[in-house]
């Protein structure tokens, strides 16, 4: 069992963003010890691993709890969440393409104050 200081240190979430989460029942089963404070298992930990990557694709906190309420229904609704999952997936590989643009652009930068450095360019030639 772990406490939320554990967790925000293997999930690399803030201590705040992890009450936040249970708070709002996205954490299904969460577990309490004889002083209320939150205790986590290897399951809850999943979820939110789970939750943290579908926040990173900017999903709402009302959706993810849409989306755990299917899972908690089993297996007849496998096909709902699949299309969450297909959606949420387009949105991460967008968002991928976005920052290895990003990188480029910051790479190419980089790349062309290192020859003005180097005298490889005049300073008329350099990027801002």
């Amino acid at each position: 069992m772990y406490s939320v200081k554990e967790v925000s240190s293997i999930l690399q979430l803030t201590e705040h963003t992890i009450r936040y989460y249970t708070d709002q029942k996205l954490v299904p089963n969460l577990q309490r010890d004889k002083h209320n404070n939150r205790i986590f298992n290897d399951e809850s930990i999943n979820w939110l691993q789970c939750i943290k990557h579908l926040r990173k694709c900017g999903m709402s906190v009302e959706n993810i709890k849409a989306y755990i309420d299917l899972c908690l229904k089993g297996d007849s609704t496998i096909r709902a969440r699949y299309e969450i999952m297909k959606k949420q997936r387009s949105i991460a590989f967008a968002q991928l393409e976005e920052a290895q643009q990003r990188a480029q652009y910051i790479d190419n930068k980089a790349n062309n104050y290192l020859d003005f450095i180097n005298n490889v360019i005049s300073d008329d030639n350099k990027a801002n």
